[in-house]
């Protein structure tokens, strides 16, 4: 419990002292591309909005919009990493039963989703493909065992498949949360999230039957790594929960905006810059990253 309270802390910490290092936005030179959700107070996507609803501002300066759409059906890249470790016996049934129904109802002619477990190993069950028979065999294939790696599974994957890409990159992450094995720590798998821009989705099986006395803890990190990356944790408290949290996913996926603008600071500085999507409706609010590295004189092409 308390190695959980002291990972909480540090993170904590490192958001607040050290947030104009985080969440990037990937740039191509001077253009910031930002995709982003918009819900009502009642959590409720809004999908039909234009460009005249929207203002955007970076470091509290006015930004010109130079590309609006939206972008119900952007290509997907996705990764489905799934927890079979010795902790999650019990509850993989249901996890194979949920990524079935989420990889069924999510991808399109032209996704792409790739599998990979994690226990004492790491292992890519399936490459990138969009065959979703293939990818259901392969998930039902699955069996847990073993200690968990969840860090380094992260990792492996925000380092490897998934880094230096374009599109629409998210990992979906079907865990308890719980580590015990792993070399890398949940503030490296928070910066390759930022630096590679890929959204971490979470559901969390760790309230599924009886809560450890780390439930809590471990929650509030795969918080963190949804609110931070760009993507959302989901916490369901029972069994048939499950399937519409991913259903959640799949819609938030696909009800998504783009904003483009060229920054009015052509400092190639690779500094930090802040960015705020205003929309005029106060009952709507928006989701999005905060920031992004500005591009450097030796790197022209710009930073993820």
């Amino acid at each position: 419990m308390i190695r959980v309270l002291h990972t909480v802390v540090v993170l904590a910490l490192l958001l607040a002292t050290q947030a104009p290092e985080k969440q990037v936005i990937s740039v191509d030179v001077d253009l910031v591309n930002i995709y982003f959700t918009v819900c009502n107070n009642r959590g409720r996507l809004i999908t039909n909005l234009d460009q005249a609803n929207f203002a955007v501002y970076e470091d509290n300066s006015p930004q010109v919009i130079t590309h609006f759409s939206r972008e119900t059906d952007v290509p997907l890249k996705l990764v489905l990493l799934m927890d079979t470790s010795g902790s999650v016996r019990y509850k993989l049934p249901f996890e194979q039963d949920v990524a079935v129904e989420f990889l069924n109802s999510t991808l399109g002619p032209v996704d792409q989703a790739s599998v990979v477990t994690f226990d004492s190993r790491i292992d890519v069950r399936q490459d990138y493909t969009g065959d979703r028979q293939l990818l259901e065999s392969t998930v039902r294939r699955t069996r847990s065992g073993g200690a968990t790696r969840l860090y380094d599974a992260l990792s492996f994957v925000l380092n490897g498949t998934l880094a230096g890409g374009d599109g629409r990159r998210a990992i979906i992450l079907l865990t308890d949360g719980a580590d015990n094995a792993s070399r890398n720590s949940p503030v490296e798998v928070l910066e390759a999230a930022q630096r590679e821009n890929v959204a971490i989705y979470i559901v969390s099986v760790n309230s599924l039957g009886i809560p450890s006395d780390e439930s809590n803890g471990l929650d509030s990190i795969l918080e963190i790594f949804g609110t931070e990356t760009g993507g959302k944790a989901f916490f369901p408290k029972r069994l048939k929960d499950l399937s519409s949290q991913l259903a959640a996913i799949s819609k938030e996926l696909r009800s998504q905006y783009t904003i483009a603008y060229r920054s009015t600071n052509d400092k190639r500085d690779g500094s930090y810059r802040k960015i705020r999507i205003d929309v005029k409706n106060t009952k709507f609010s928006v989701h999005a990253r905060s920031g992004y590295y500005a591009p450097t004189v030796v790197s022209a092409r710009g930073a993820e």
